[in-house]
């Protein structure tokens, strides 16, 4: 990978944060997964790479009520177990609960990945056009117990037509939750 010490600084930086960040209350939550790379049939329509991504997010406090839902930071990071596209991304998630344990998520931000840009000879790759990309999620999931979740959730990631090519980056998975 291009970035890999780059984005196995971010890594670090990510599991290491919420052990200082727990102690002064900005860490809402932490998630972890396993996600499908490159999903066919989704958002973007065909799929070109291949493997599973190990995704790791912060998801911060304050939180600001929105649209009957609660807004928050987060960053986080998807790690392609193969040569094919990895991120760091960061951006907002405005979440709505509901006392059975259910809750939906949907987000909206910015992604760094070190996938391929606009090489027309490489057809094992997505040409996604941008080094920087929009980043939209959706997350289904239930709170299990106080602290713990389980969930189901999907990102897209493109440069929405700004530039050329623009054939963006599905990927869907399970991941785990744990509230602060």
């Amino acid at each position: 990978m291009k970035n890999f010490r780059r984005i196995v600084g971010l890594v670090v930086l990510v599991f290491l944060l919420p052990m200082h960040a727990q102690s002064i209350d900005v860490i809402h939550e932490i998630r972890i997964g396993v996600l499908a790379h490159d999903v066919d049939n989704l958002w973007s329509g065909f799929s070109r790479e291949e493997g599973t991504d190990y995704n790791g997010e912060l998801i911060f406090t304050p939180e600001y009520s929105l649209l009957g839902g609660k807004l928050r930071p987060n960053l986080g990071f998807s790690i392609n177990d193969g040569d094919d596209t990895s991120k760091v991304y960061a951006g907002g998630l405005l979440e709505y609960t509901w006392r059975n344990g259910i809750f939906f998520d949907t987000g909206l931000g910015l992604a760094i990945h070190d996938g391929e840009t606009d090489d027309e000879g490489r057809k094992d790759k997505k040409e996604l056009g941008s080094p920087i990309l929009f980043r939209v999620t959706f997350e289904l999931g239930v709170t299990v117990a106080d602290h713990h979740r389980l969930s189901v959730m999907f990102d897209h990631i493109s440069n929405a037509y700004i530039f050329d090519p623009n054939e963006g980056l599905d990927t869907l998975g399970i991941r785990y939750g744990y509230l602060f």
